[in-house]
């Protein structure tokens, strides 16, 4: 496994996404939305109450791998983030089957990897990568696990390219729906209710080094 992550004082973080990482931000006045990012704020706020913290949700719903490249110098680069955290490839799965716009296993994992080629050139970023996940709520949704699957492992073959941090998000939502129903975690499968969005943010926290 990658090393985990060191927050440094004064540092920024940004997080990047679609809607499960945007969750409403734009109705928030703190920007940080009402759903994992907030969670992890509050959780490394409270562990690390001298940092001076920033941070900097970037979330926008509906976007695929595609939407992060084309806005990545303003939403990524420009801000100058000492950590990022990108969690993508729900849509890129969703789109194939909800409006016939699929976006292909290669296609997928090539944009993801110039952007990542683009953080790395900054050499002092960390970068966390975030797996999708989906919970087959409905039957038909059986038949889109081997897509999600086919983007799954192309993250953790960008993680193991770039030696980065992975948080394994399918496999913790599905422990959590095991335990505790999916409807309890994610109702339509896809967005995660409070609870499921406390798992995220707990499987994301694991990843950073709290120890002073």
């Amino acid at each position: 496994m990658a090393h985990r992550v060191r927050i440094h004082p004064r540092s920024t973080i940004l997080f990047q996404g679609d809607s499960i990482t945007d969750a409403s931000r734009l109705n928030d006045p703190q920007g940080l939305g009402y759903g994992y990012v907030r969670n992890l704020v509050e959780s490394l706020s409270l562990a690390l109450p001298d940092h001076e913290l920033t941070f900097v949700n970037r979330g926008v719903s509906g976007n695929r791998v595609r939407n992060l490249e084309e806005r990545w110098k303003q939403d990524a680069l420009d801000l100058n983030p000492d950590i990022v955290t990108i969690m993508i490839g729900i849509n890129d799965m969703w789109r194939a089957f909800d409006n016939n716009d699929p976006t292909s296993a290669i296609a997928f994992e090539g944009g993801y990897d110039r952007i990542l080629y683009k953080l790395t050139e900054k050499s002092s970023t960390q970068i966390v990568l975030i797996e999708p996940f989906m919970l087959c709520v409905r039957d038909e949704m059986w038949l889109w696990r081997s897509d999600l699957d086919a983007k799954i492992q192309a993250v953790r073959r960008l993680a193991q390219k770039y030696d980065l941090p992975l948080v394994g998000l399918d496999s913790a939502m599905s422990q959590a729906a095991s335990l505790r129903g999916m409807a309890a975690i994610a109702g339509d499968g896809v967005h995660p209710t409070p609870a499921g969005h406390k798992v995220l943010a707990n499987a994301v926290l694991s990843v950073f080094d709290l120890e002073s």
